[in-house]
């Protein structure tokens, strides 16, 4: 669909100020801004998609500086929200692709990881320190300013006090796990994205991949060796292969979380249940932390039970 340059100067200008809205809210707007962050990378899509590359690289490129002018400097802030717009983007160009869903949501994913990795050790020889270093630091803060808003929620002072008792301890396993949050927020997040932009680009009549019907989605058999490996690894003495078996599991957690839903999914359609059931129990299985640990646990034995008993099409 081709516009016209004001159209498209509009559309540009629209999102520029809907993902620096986003950033900001982010930034100074507890919980809410946890869920202006999962809307960012749906923010640059939407506009690649619907005007073009070039219009998706300039809302990225001003959003980062907007940002940068606010906080007067180049954090490790800024170097998030660059990675969650730059998601978006490359969503938009794998979109050229038609590639399948694991495909689209894996190469993107693997482009955000080396980009951060990247950053984060440009970041460090700009600082004059190491990327364990700017880690541990970030860690650090965000967990004093986690119990702060803890305090503010109202949370019973005895609960603040045990965890500011074990704040070394949690600090030291979050930085030794890092990896596996930062992959795992990252596959999350492209997912969250591409469900999202299925409804959005339907409504606006934009093109949207056919990734096929993904509640008959399997994850690779190949990937059960990893989990299996990973709890081996937890049975061994040693800290440091524990550790490594712990961001193993970790990572592999959301790939049958994806299959165990895949699976509810398709229960949901073949019991027709409305839609208002549906929604009440995808947020229950989205907050509740024991469900979505069992629906990762269906999806990880659908592997040998075939729970779902029919046959798995996926796109080449």
């Amino acid at each position: 669909m081709a516009y016209a340059e004001g159209e498209i100067f509009k559309d540009t200008l629209r999102g520029i100020c809907i993902s620096s809205l986003l950033c900001i809210a982010c930034l100074y707007v507890p919980v809410i801004g946890f869920l202006c962050a999962l809307l960012i990378p749906l923010s640059v899509l939407f506009y690649s998609s619907k005007i073009g590359r070039r219009s998706g690289l300039i809302v990225s490129g001003t959003t980062v500086f907007v940002l940068i002018c606010i906080l007067r400097n180049v954090s490790i802030d800024i170097v998030f929200f660059a990675e969650l717009l730059f998601l978006g983007f490359i969503l938009s160009e794998l979109f050229h692709f038609e590639l399948p869903i694991e495909k689209t949501i894996g190469y993107a994913s693997f482009c955000i990881l080396a980009t951060v990795t990247v950053s984060l050790i440009i970041y460090g020889n700009i600082q004059g320190t190491g990327i364990y270093a700017i880690i541990s630091e970030y860690v650090a803060i965000n967990l004093k300013q986690s119990i702060e808003i803890y305090k503010q929620m109202g949370m019973p002072e005895e609960n603040i006090r045990m965890l500011s008792d074990y704040m070394e301890q949690i600090q030291y396993v979050l930085i030794r796990i890092i990896p596996s949050l930062v992959i795992v927020s990252t596959l999350l997040l492209s997912w969250v994205t591409l469900l999202i932009a299925k409804l959005l680009f339907a409504r606006k009549k934009l093109f949207y991949p056919d990734f096929g019907t993904l509640n008959l989605w399997k994850a690779p058999e190949h990937l059960v060796w990893l989990v299996i490996a990973s709890f081996l690894m937890l049975l061994i003495p040693d800290k440091t292969i524990r550790i490594f078996g712990i961001n193993i599991l970790l990572v592999m957690m959301p790939v049958y979380f994806f299959q165990g839903l895949a699976v509810v999914s398709f229960y949901f359609d073949k019991k027709r249940l409305p839609r208002g059931l549906r929604i009440l129990l995808y947020s229950i299985i989205a907050f509740q932390y024991l469900a979505a640990v069992f629906i990762a646990g269906l999806g990880f034995f659908d592997i040998w039970l075939n729970i779902r008993k029919t046959e798995y099409p996926q796109k080449s």
